[in-house]
């Protein structure tokens, strides 16, 4: 593929033009060529049956015209360079070639129109199908022609970015391997079912807060996050990054030095390999991810969004009841497409097994997410209560965790039948020695796997003393639960712990969500 770089006859190829971009960056627009965000490439797929904004620059006052099938747009470049235009909506078919021209042409190839979705969050949703359960099986079966895959990977910043480095894919086994497990999951079985292209934009970064995928003016308007901020003001004022490179570096080496003297002596090389995590352009700094790895999208079309976080934010999830939906809600609000669809996974089971029932910043944090689903409309939650391990954090079956995103999606974006919520706490209650637990969002009725007795409920009375409570289901949806240690109950919780042994499930096997009916005090509840 040729492109001309102005009026005279230099040729570059696309992999050339790339290069020249890179060179000049993603924010100097001076080259006098058209030019396309990363988003715009071969391969790409543009969402169906929507309004379709293309964009890019060139020298101000240049005349851009852009060809798809059935329309022809024209523009002008403004004042600094960006040029804009919106296609009217498209439906699947085959595959075209999307044509900008100004002083130069630009075709991108391969074209398709189907659906396109957001994949984000920290590791477990940047986690790769390659390091996913049974990649063996998954990795050489992934031959998906119509299924495509971008990588946002930029650093974070206090500056808006307006583009990244990164191309279109389509997926087959040599690309697939190191491309979010969730995402591609949750895009298969989209693609399995409503039989159009799928295109899934990854810029997950591992162990990123909520807060830096936030604007920062959104964040100063609250003072919930004026700790947060004026304790990262504070820290940039004094932090040094040409001497902490400079440290790293030379830990570096001195890693690299004896790694390589113990294997001329046949040994293990050493523990802990150094690693830079810049805090300036890192992923927990309040904005830094908005900036780079949200801004740069917008406002290209989308059908919505799939969110695996929370676990850097555990420690405060209190605060993560307003800081979550805030986030949501700026996504939406700057994306221009009104309140598109966001599902998200809840956090799954993780650390050692509570002799005892008591508090947990998980199930603090887990019952913040929960409170987003009320709090928002075209919102999902997948309960994974079960599918986590003590042991490690990234769990590797991801297949499970895509399903139940793709019911959410399925069902709520799609309008297809089937179950797609986990039961939820609706109503307690207190009959005496007893309480009576009513769930909503069940499909059939509750059950556990064999029939075996109900596990992961404990209650307390006003003395707000927990222990772990006798239960049975005695309705389709309802669950009694008692002890003879506590005479007059006044609150019960379910599955509240890091890593609860629960078995609560219904017949479609979706898993109760964990909960709580009593508002007491958490751990978690003054932590900013």
């Amino acid at each position: 593929m040729l492109t001309k770089i102005g009026h005279g006859c230099l040729l570059f190829t696309r992999r050339d033009l790339a290069i020249v971009l890179v060179l000049f960056g993603s924010t100097s627009h001076t080259v006098a060529a058209v030019k396309l965000p990363a988003l715009f490439s071969d391969h790409m797929v543009l969402q169906r049956e929507a309004d379709l904004p293309i964009w890019g620059w060139a020298d101000p006052g240049e005349k851009v015209t852009v060809t798809l099938p059935g329309q022809i747009l024209t523009t002008e470049a403004d004042d600094a360079g960006r040029w804009q235009v919106t296609a009217q909506p498209l439906t699947p078919g085959n595959s075209f070639t999307l044509v900008i021209e100004g002083s130069n042409r630009i075709e991108i190839a391969d074209v398709q129109v189907g659906d396109v979705w957001l994949c984000s969050g920290q590791s477990n949703m940047e986690m790769s199908v390659g390091n996913s359960s049974e990649a063996d099986l998954e990795v050489p079966a992934a031959n998906y022609p119509s299924i495509r895959m971008i990588t946002v990977a930029t650093q974070g910043g206090q500056a808006p970015l307006d583009n990244f480095d990164g191309h279109w894919e389509v997926c087959t086994p040599e690309s697939i391997s190191g491309f979010s497990a969730v995402g591609y999951f949750f895009g298969r079985e989209l693609h399995q079912q409503l039989r159009v292209p799928i295109g899934l934009i990854d810029n997950a970064w591992g162990g990123s807060a909520c807060e830096a995928w936030i604007r920062r003016d959104l964040l100063e308007e609250h003072p919930l996050y004026e700790k947060l901020l004026k304790e990262w003001d504070a820290r940039m004022e004094v932090f040094d990054e040409k001497q902490a490179q400079a440290d790293f570096d030379q830990r570096l080496k001195d890693w690299e030095e004896q790694a390589a003297a113990a294997r001329l002596a046949g040994e293990p090389e050493p523990p802990n390999r150094p690693w830079w995590d810049n805090p300036a352009t890192g992923q927990h700094r309040p904005t830094n991810l908005y900036n780079g790895r949200i801004k740069p999208l917008m406002p290209f079309a989308i059908r919505g969004a799939i969110w695996y976080q929370g676990e850097t934010n555990a420690g405060r999830a209190y605060q993560y009841r307003e800081m979550f939906p805030l986030m949501i809600k700026n996504w939406r609000d700057d994306w221009g497409q009104g309140e598109f669809p966001f599902y998200f996974v809840q956090l799954a089971d993780f650390l050692p097994e509570a002799d005892e029932p008591g508090e947990s910043a998980w199930a603090e944090l887990r019952e913040a997410q929960t409170m987003t689903v009320e709090k928002l409309p075209n919102t999902g939650q997948a309960v994974i209560i079960d599918l986590g391990e003590a042991n490690d954090i990234h769990p590797r079956n991801k297949q499970d965790v895509a399903r139940r995103l793709a019911r959410l999606a399925l069902n709520k974006t799609y309008n297809q039948e089937l179950a797609h919520e986990s039961p939820r706490f609706s109503s307690l209650e207190n009959q005496g020695s007893k309480l009576v637990v009513r769930f909503k969002d069940v499909d059939g009725k509750l059950r556990t796997p064999e029939g075996k007795p109900v596990a992961g409920f404990a209650i307390a009375g006003a003395d707000r003393k927990w222990v772990w409570a006798a239960a049975e289901i005695v309705g389709d949806a309802e669950v009694a639960v008692h002890s003879d240690s506590v005479p007059e109950p006044a609150a019960v919780r379910y599955a509240w712990a890091d890593n609860p042994i629960c078995n609560l499930y219904d017949s479609a096997g979706l898993p109760a969500t964990p909960f709580r009916s009593d508002d007491w005090p958490g751990v978690t509840a003054n932590a900013k």
